[in-house]
């Protein structure tokens, strides 16, 4: 009986964490959206800074709601400021780059961070990455050529701004990893939204009536406000649903859902901004999707083979 109970729990906890990665899928593109929707009237600076300043006032009253602490140990000051300024450069550049380039396009390139944390994992770090997940890392970054190409052609330098967003994602990915043992995820998100936004705050000040394209702030008018709400409230919903996916389902369960963001983005930026990726990037993105889904099944083998070898009686 308790076995009965204890595998309909897991089933359970498994479903609820597949739900909520769905929902990420589902609202993460719309904070996109709304990103893109403010650039036509507001600068990237400005949007940015709306991001973590909302984030920051979101996970506020989280905080006091759950009882949480907000003291952190000396030792991960240092940690929550670099993720912080990691996911800050990786957010300015996103949206430096949707105000012109197709959603699905910008987000493909970022999509290359996950080959980005496993190539870093293998030659900085030490981890046991095999020669096939490599390969795949490395077919992933070509079908990133095939995407940036034609962006390039179309919209310049601009084109290479989602590469800083996946090298910044990359690493924060390698930050929060460490840090998620030792900090509960909504205080870690409070100080993110806060040290960002104390960072944002002051360049806006200096920025002001500098004329500056990307930093000098604007007072937005009418829907924008909407528009700049809209993408602080995305990106606090979609990182907790993951968030808290990750804490009750297996990531080998949940990460190949996460490729369902590309095709909502896509048909995102098809209905509201009429963009479609064109043939090549299509192809791309179809190489990122495919090099992305075989790294994960080959890590699944590769868990798999460890579990029955520590398993193993000894001989």
């Amino acid at each position: 009986m308790t076995n009965v109970t204890s595998s309909a729990s897991s089933t359970d906890h498994i479903l609820t964490g597949v739900a909520l990665m769905l929902g990420f899928c589902l609202t993460a593109p719309l904070l996109d959206v709304a990103a893109k929707l403010a650039s036509e009237s507001v600068p990237v600076g400005q949007i940015t800074a709306a991001r973590f300043i909302v984030q920051c006032a979101l996970m506020a009253p989280f905080i006091w709601v759950m009882g949480l602490s907000l003291r952190v140990a000396k030792s991960l000051w240092l940690p929550l400021l670099f993720r912080a300024s990691l996911l800050l450069i990786a957010t300015f550049c996103f949206i430096s780059a949707i105000r012109v380039m197709p959603l699905a396009d910008a987000l493909a390139i970022v999509f290359i961070a996950p080959f980005i944390v496993l190539l870093v994992g293998k030659f900085y770090l030490g981890e046991d990455v095999g020669p096939r997940r490599v390969g795949a890392a490395l077919v992933g970054f070509v079908g990133v050529l095939f995407v940036i190409q034609p962006s390039f052609a179309a919209f310049g330098a601009v084109a290479l701004f989602p590469l800083g967003t996946a090298v910044g994602f990359a690493f924060y990915i390698l930050v929060t990893r460490g840090l998620s043992r030792k900090i509960h995820p909504v205080t870690m998100q409070f100080y993110t939204g806060l040290i960002a936004s104390l960072f944002c705050l002051p360049v806006m000040v200096v920025a002001q009536g500098s004329g500056s394209e990307f930093l000098d702030p604007v007072w937005p008018m009418g829907i924008v406000w909407l528009w700049l709400l809209g993408v602080g409230f995305f990106a606090t919903l979609s990182h907790m649903m993951m968030t808290y996916a990750l804490s009750v389902a297996p990531s080998a369960t949940l990460a190949p859902l996460q490729y369902l963001e590309l095709p909502v983005a896509t048909l995102f930026g098809y209905l509201i901004f009429h963009d479609f990726p064109n043939t090549l990037s299509l192809i791309g993105i179809a190489i990122i999707i495919g090099a992305g889904l075989y790294m994960i099944h080959r890590e699944r083998v590769t868990s798999k083979q460890l579990i029955t070898e520590r398993a193993a009686p000894p001989i």
